[in-house]
């Protein structure tokens, strides 16, 4: 968490202390680094680029720059290599960002245990999903978190993709695969399946469609196969050879709305398919699972806890409809 503002900590982290001459930004001892300036790095290695942490921070861009310029002074080291597509880390950067990170944790844990004996939960939390789960299922429901705690600021970043954690993308990410590697705290959240549904409109218009044999006769909606964000949403293999996609959308609410133009057949969330779809080949019925995944670093803050406690109790309390 916190991608919210902070006051500038002076923090003696003692990395490459090489002395600065910046006289706006930082005017402190070699081994000394002025807290706010790793702040603007670390939303620098989160958004990508220079221009989407100015965004993310409320600065301008050349403020955000003259202060990535003054870091790399102190530490004498480059973290951050730019070009005209956006900004990637150095080998350095990608060292640095593991250390700022652990502070940055740090800090926040010690800044909400001020707060904690007095049942306050405030700051900020990310929470990264996929874009049907995100959209579909919590969207909906986070207002009743929000209402139980009106210091909270919640950021749900509901998109086909991947979060990293350790870059602190998000601080809680639902995935539909269980990682194996990292300092992670994970909880199974539920099973869910998926089948295969039509429009009544694609279907009248169409060949027979009893089988899975008959899909060859079918366009087929599905993901775009080299942008798959993960191995389970690869559907190949249950489908079979005959199953060749001819519609293909990174989103699946971008299937969702395809399939319901009549585009073609493809497979949904059972619990979140639109009224008026029909559900065809009965035998085709796909299991997978949702994942929340938290970073050991912050996963016990008071904020992080309090939102996964709830999604947890959420998607409990709708276990029964994940599945059909």
């Amino acid at each position: 968490m916190g991608r919210g503002g902070f006051s500038p900590l002076f923090l003696p982290l003692t990395l490459c202390g090489n002395a600065c001459n910046t006289k706006t930004d930082m005017q402190k001892s070699r081994n000394e680094i002025d807290w706010d300036l790793a702040r603007v790095f670390l939303a620098v290695a989160r958004e990508g680029q220079l221009l989407g942490a100015a965004r993310a921070l409320g600065l301008d861009h050349a403020t955000v720059t003259r202060r990535i310029n003054a870091l790399e002074a102190t530490l004498g080291v480059k973290l951050i290599a730019r070009s005209t597509t956006g900004s990637r880390l150095t080998s350095k950067g990608v060292a640095f960002l593991e250390t700022a990170a652990k502070v940055e944790a740090t800090f926040l844990s010690a800044r909400a245990s001020l707060t904690e004996g007095a049942g306050l939960i405030d700051g900020t939390v990310r929470v990264g999903a996929p874009d049907g789960f995100g959209t579909l299922f919590l969207a909906p429901r986070m207002g009743t978190l929000l209402a139980r705690h009106p210091l909270l600021t919640l950021q749900l970043a509901a998109l086909p993709r991947s979060f990293s954690l350790s870059r602190r993308e998000a601080d809680i990410a639902i995935t539909v695969e269980r990682p194996v590697e990292g300092r992670l705290k994970v909880r199974k959240l539920t099973d869910y399946t998926l089948s295969l549904y039509a429009s009544p409109g694609y279907l009248k218009a169409s060949p027979p469609l009893a089988s899975k044999r008959d899909l060859a006769n079918h366009r087929l909606v599905d993901y775009v196969s080299d942008l798959l964000f993960a191995d389970a949403l690869d559907f190949s293999a249950e489908l079979g050879e005959a199953a060749a996609p001819r519609f293909q959308c990174a989103s699946v609410l971008g299937q969702m709305a395809a399939i319901e133009s009549g585009a073609g057949v493809g497979l949904l969330h059972d619990y979140a398919v639109p009224k008026g779809l029909k559900r065809v080949v009965p035998e085709v019925r796909l299991k997978r699972a949702y994942w929340l995944v938290t970073h050991a670093d912050v996963a016990h803050a008071p904020a992080v806890r309090a939102v996964s406690d709830f999604i947890v109790r959420a998607t409990a309390e709708a276990a029964g409809s994940f599945q059909s």
